[in-house]
């Protein structure tokens, strides 16, 4: 059995609303929970960055990829752009996971999440979003 373009369309639509809207439901406490929230989040992703306002910035970053990466998958504007920084915030977050990791029986349990996430997004930015979008596809 063939499938249609219209197939592969409505599956890349399912898969961008899915994964958008859980990454609303996980950035929206970060984006609001303020300038403290911010610092601890780059702290935690990036342990090297010095305290204060390059943390701020970096912790704000991470938070807004997740919430306007989210609604932005959803939409499938700006698709690539959305792509990209979702997959480099699930980079950071596979890379404080690593050290958890004691051995290939516990890898999916300890850092499966967040690379299984930057898989996806990378495919989904060679993908692109389908025809059912709002906006751009950059």
């Amino acid at each position: 059995m063939k499938l249609s373009s219209y197939s592969t369309d409505l599956g890349l639509l399912i898969l961008r609303v899915g994964i958008g809207g859980m990454f609303l439901l996980h950035g929206y406490p970060k984006l609001v929970g303020g300038v403290d929230r911010w610092e601890g989040l780059a702290q935690y992703g990036l342990p090297f960055l010095p305290e204060g306002i390059v943390s701020i910035t970096f912790g704000l970053a991470a938070a807004l990829a997740e919430f306007g990466g989210g609604l932005l998958l959803i939409l499938g504007a700006y698709h690539r752009i959305a792509c990209a920084a979702l997959a480099g915030t699930m980079a950071v977050a596979f890379s404080t996971k690593w050290d958890a990791v004691s051995g290939i029986g516990d890898f999916a349990k300890e850092a499966g999440w967040p690379l299984e996430l930057l898989i996806v997004f990378v495919a989904l930015f060679f993908a692109g979003p389908g025809r059912f979008r709002v906006g751009k596809s950059v």
